[in-house]
């Protein structure tokens, strides 16, 4: 019996661990901005490491799309909105989608320096905290079409969702390609990969 005992409470020790690893982050602060190191994964939770691409979200909009493979019942429907509604985020507790004054500050290069890099064999774009020397690895995870919600060129390209709308059709995102990271505005009907910071 005590040996049973035992075996549960290493079980319930390993959930516990699991839990925290995918709901808590420490985050990194950069150019005075606090991110998440990981992306979000499903609804309040985080991806398993730095490289991992998590899910995919259209823009103020809480269901999850796998970040590999096709996806069956895709919404072209047209998501509405003036901000990235707090009931719609799915960051974990203490975390939010940035807004696109957040994401700019990643693209100060007085502040940050920016370089394509491969990360455990991941590829992405590493920002450097010039003052402090805090790094962030966001992985160049692609991202799904609009109308179809196809898989568009993973390991070459990524976008990082912004709070922020363009217009009543587009909202702004930061661009990733090996050359440059950029902040740009896509149909919210695409599904990109979000990064929060911190609350």
């Amino acid at each position: 019996m005590k040996n049973f005992t035992h075996f549960f409470l290493i079980i319930a020790l390993f959930f516990t661990i699991a839990c925290t690893n995918n709901t808590a982050d420490k985050g990194v602060v950069i150019n005075g901005v606090t991110w998440a190191t990981r992306n979000v994964n499903s609804a309040g939770t985080f991806a398993d490491t730095p490289e991992d691409a998590g899910m995919m979200y259209q823009w103020n909009r809480k269901t999850a799309w796998t970040a590999i493979g096709n996806v069956n019942n895709w919404d072209s429907s047209l998501p509405t909105g003036t901000t990235w509604e707090r009931e719609n985020d799915p960051s974990p507790t203490g975390w939010r989608v940035p807004t696109l004054a957040e994401l700019r500050t990643l693209l100060d290069t007085a502040n940050v320096k920016h370089e394509w890099a491969i990360q455990n064999g991941v590829s992405g774009r590493k920002f450097t905290d010039k003052n402090t020397g805090n790094s962030l690895f966001l992985p160049a995870t692609g991202y799904r079409k609009p109308y179809h919600g196809e898989l568009f060129i993973v390991g070459a390209t990524g976008g990082y969702w912004s709070s922020t709308p363009f217009d009543e059709t587009y909202a702004f995102i930061v661009y990733l390609i090996s050359s440059d990271a950029v902040w740009h505005n896509y149909s919210r009907r695409s599904a990109f990969t979000i990064r929060p910071v911190a609350e």
